[in-house]
């Protein structure tokens, strides 16, 4: 599996997969744990393996979604990594979940040995890309689509409640767009 997610980042060998997968520590996450509470730094990036989580910040009623993640999806707080800052977000095992960690480290370490390494930068790229990609500059109907045309299994994995405070609109909002499928 590592080594079909890698290649879609970037060309490794098989031996170089290996490697990767040498640096990473398999954790269990049952659901509603924390994988990253706001006010810690993300020290590690993680690819799940099963399951699913979701990055959220928390208001004075509900969560904001800020991304939703499943197998074979890089999971971090890309702000608080690359500062190494405290993380203003949080991320939660929605179901009991897998995943597979890479330490800053050990991601730092890879990156000195060899230059083929670099190409995990585009881990990090992916992440802020999905992150910022749900604006305001897009109508709920064009937001749906993109859903639907990228990411379709995210509808059978997260409530709508969820799913609708991902793409920035209400769930009745949400409701009226499905609708005209």
């Amino acid at each position: 599996m590592l080594f079909e997610v890698l290649n879609k980042i970037g060309r490794f060998t098989e031996s170089e997969a290996a490697f990767i997968a040498s640096k990473m520590v398999a954790r269990q996450y049952k659901k509603n744990q924390w994988l990253l509470a706001e006010g810690i730094i993300c020290r590690s990036i993680s690819l799940v393996v099963s399951g699913a989580a979701y990055q959220f910040t928390l208001n004075d009623i509900d969560e904001n979604i800020i991304d939703l993640y499943m197998a074979n999806d890089w999971v971090m707080n890309y702000t608080s990594f690359v500062g190494q800052k405290p993380s203003a977000t949080c991320i939660k095992a929605h179901t009991d979940c897998e995943v597979l960690e890479m330490s800053i480290h050990a991601a730092h370490e890879l990156i000195g040995m060899s230059p083929v390494f670099f190409q995990l930068g585009k881990v990090l790229e992916q992440a802020l890309a999905r992150n910022h990609y749900f604006d305001n500059t897009l109508t709920p109907l064009q937001k749906y689509n993109h859903l639907l045309s990228t990411r379709p299994q995210l509808l059978q994995q997260f409530p709508l409640k969820m799913i609708a405070s991902y793409l920035k609109m209400t769930p009745e909002t949400l409701s009226r767009v499905r609708s005209i499928y």
